[in-house]
């Protein structure tokens, strides 16, 4: 391969383009040879007891709040204690000029995945599994017609900023749409009008035909490490079919994204024998939208901040704060690595 060479694999610097944001990330793969004397945080404690007294979130535990939770034996979703969002929210000072402004409503709710204080979802039986998608789909469509928009998320991990180590997610719904679903609509809208085709069924076309990013693959799912990858580990889970929002998704659908799941999230944490942080959401047609959801198709982001072991990891900072997203290792070397775990 020459020095010249900006090919999808190359070893030289170049740039890609995410065509759902439109946002360019620099790659420079020879930067994975420099020496490392910078952060390297502890390694995550190994699985607990699978009931912490101190939990906030175990069952039959007080939260902060004064509340106390059920013996839940299942998933048990409740309204956040403290929420960044409320349904009646007060009228801010009103921007002038430069500095506008605009009131914010909403609400928020946390799903408690299952009882066990030490599972994760890559631990999860699969009928856990079950219960927590059939909750993220419930969620999405009970909030989705008070709401503009509905995100379900997770933050996994101390080095992600997970408040408790409880296996959850939280989900926020909104009277606005964010600004990155909106760009995402934006740009997978501009793709229908311009080519009459959906955008990701275009990229998981194209990725089928590279090989090389692709992670998991079964009838209704497909992920793989996206060309524009951000996070060195990052992953993207797409729908095959028609759905543009979880309460789409019909039981065979539900069925094998708790086995995608389970497989993508086992080569995580094989990658470097732990449990892998990561943020991840699911990114459906806002509901806002009501039925103008054709340029839309469901998918779920992953971003692990982990990049040499667990306990190195990639910052965002100076030149991605400041100027443009960049990356070390290619979308493809990771792709190649997570393929390598053999999943448990």
């Amino acid at each position: 391969m020459s020095e010249n060479d900006n090919s999808p694999a190359s070893p030289v610097p170049h740039r890609r383009r995410n065509l759902l944001t439109g946002d360019w990330v620099l790659v420079s793969p020879h930067r994975m040879t420099r020496p490392w004397q910078g952060e390297a945080a502890p390694a995550a404690a190994p699985p607990g007891a699978s009931h912490d007294p101190s939990c906030y979130l175990c069952p039959g535990n007080r939260r902060a709040n004064g509340e106390d939770n059920p013996p839940y034996s299942g998933t048990f979703t409740f309204p956040n204690d403290f929420a960044a969002l409320l349904p009646q929210s007060v009228e801010p000072p009103q921007g002038q000029g430069l500095f506008a402004s605009h009131p914010a409503r909403g609400e928020a709710r946390v799903i408690c995945y299952a009882p066990d204080h030490s599972a994760t979802m890559a631990r999860l039986s699969p009928p856990a599994m079950a219960e927590v998608i059939a909750a993220w789909c419930d969620l999405s469509r009970d909030l989705g017609m008070r709401w503009d928009h509905v995100q379900i998320f997770e933050n996994k991990g101390a080095m992600m900023g997970a408040s408790s180590p409880h296996p959850h997610g939280q989900v926020w719904a909104s009277d606005f749409v964010p600004d990155l679903p909106e760009a995402e609509d934006l740009h997978q809208r501009d793709w229908r009008a311009q080519n009459g085709t959906v955008l990701l069924d275009a990229v998981v076309a194209a990725e089928e035909q590279a090989g090389t990013r692709i992670i998991e693959a079964n009838d209704h799912w497909i992920a793989f490490v996206p060309f524009w990858a951000a996070w060195p580990f990052e992953t993207l889970l797409v729908a095959r079919g028609p759905a543009a929002r979880l309460e789409d998704l019909d039981q065979d659908a539900r069925t094998a994204l708790g086995t995608i799941l389970a497989r993508l999230l086992s080569r995580y944490d094989g990658l470097f024998g732990c449990d892998f942080p990561y943020s991840m959401g699911w990114h459906g047609a806002p509901h806002g939208l009501g039925s103008d959801t054709a340029h839309w198709r469901l998918h779920a982001h992953f971003f692990p901040p982990l990049l040499r072991s667990a306990t190195v990891r990639k910052h965002m900072v100076g030149f991605e704060l400041m100027a443009e997203t960049q990356r070390d290792l290619t979308p493809e070397a990771a792709a190649e690595r997570l393929r390598g775990v053999v999943p448990a």
